[in-house]
């Protein structure tokens, strides 16, 4: 099934269920009011969400409406925990040998994180608010999964069971502010503004025999002010699958439902299939040229970030954004 919220009812937005053709919705609220409620009480809401998404489809639902997708916020537009992992080690190679350094070993056995900002996310048309361009602003356009409650210390056999949904997120990074902050080993703070949701998450189900090995197998299509940018594979090249992340996250911890474990910006060995955010366009012109090419996000510069399925049918509707000045 597909889900996803409104922009009316408080903060955490209004529960729809979305037709599979992201053209329909109806309101899920007899079922639960918002879809973190949704998530807390799975076992019993999950069933008759699927049962109000096949109505849905088949055109029973009395009250369901066109969707405009201006009038979604995120699906989750704050949740409890966000943690982004970094687990395409080609995009971790090609950084650090832009600049002459080696990646650890341990690099390929346990996973990179990091603690992003959860408390609210832009809605899959809002604009992305930089107080400066001088920040150096990029997407990362990554999969993202979503967790029922998730135990201390599981296995990542046992972590693949408390994956409930899956969508898209762009990870705004600010990249001129990043290694100031990282220089004082304490981890990401202003470089990591609030990031994107696409406009629906969906179960697994939905993806088929995309959906294998806790990988999501399609390429992740993004566009720059209209442009073809990349559609790196993301099924490929993917060094920890979720499971295995959500087993790091969850290692001395418990997770909360609704809690969002980030992929890190997807990209392949193959630069052909070209990039996933502009510090991975400009490191391979590093290599290939000495210095980079193609400058950082400025005003007015749109980004789209959009998965299709074999049908070339949209998955999760396409996270449509213009880069603009704050207020």
């Amino acid at each position: 099934m597909k889900l996803g919220s409104l922009k009316e009812g408080g903060r955490d937005g209004t529960l729809v269920v979305v037709s599979k053709d992201l053209a329909r919705a109806a309101r899920a609220t007899a079922i639960a009011t918002t879809l973190q409620q949704a998530l807390e009480n799975w076992s019993d809401t999950a069933p008759r969400l699927n049962a109000l998404y096949a109505a849905l489809n088949d055109g029973s639902v009395a009250d369901a409406f066109e969707l405009d997708m201006t009038a979604l916020a995120a699906p989750l537009p704050r949740a409890y925990e966000f943690v982004d992992g970094s687990a395409y080690l080609p995009h971790v190679e090609r950084v650090r040998r832009a600049r002459g350094a080696e990646v650890p070993e341990s690099f390929y056995s346990d996973p990179l994180m990091y603690q992003a900002v959860s408390a609210g996310f832009y809605g899959p048309r809002d604009p992305v608010r930089v107080p400066s361009e001088e920040f150096g602003i990029d997407l990362e356009a990554e999969v993202i999964v979503v967790t029922d409650d998730v135990p201390m210390a599981v296995s990542p056999d046992q972590a693949a069971g408390h994956i409930q949904l899956i969508g898209l997120v762009n990870d705004v990074s600010l990249r001129n502010l990043i290694p100031n902050e990282l220089a004082k080993g304490f981890g990401f703070l202003q470089s990591k503004p609030r990031s994107a949701l696409s406009p629906v998450f969906v179960t697994p189900d939905e993806l088929g025999d995309a959906w294998l090995d806790n990988k999501v197998h399609y390429p992740l299509l993004t566009h720059i002010n209209g442009e073809w940018f990349g559609a790196p594979e993301a099924g490929v090249d993917m060094q920890f699958n979720f499971a295995q992340l959500i087993a790091h996250a969850a290692r001395t911890r418990p997770l909360s439902a609704g809690t969002l474990v980030g992929s890190g910006t997807v990209a392949n060995e193959d630069t052909s299939l070209g990039a996933s955010c502009f510090a991975e366009k400009r490191t391979v012109e590093t290599l290939e040229h000495g210095a980079p090419r193609t400058p950082f996000m400025r005003y007015g510069d749109t980004v789209r970030i959009e998965m299709l399925d074999a049908e070339g049918r949209s998955i999760f509707g396409a996270i449509e954004q213009r880069m603009e000045p704050a207020a």
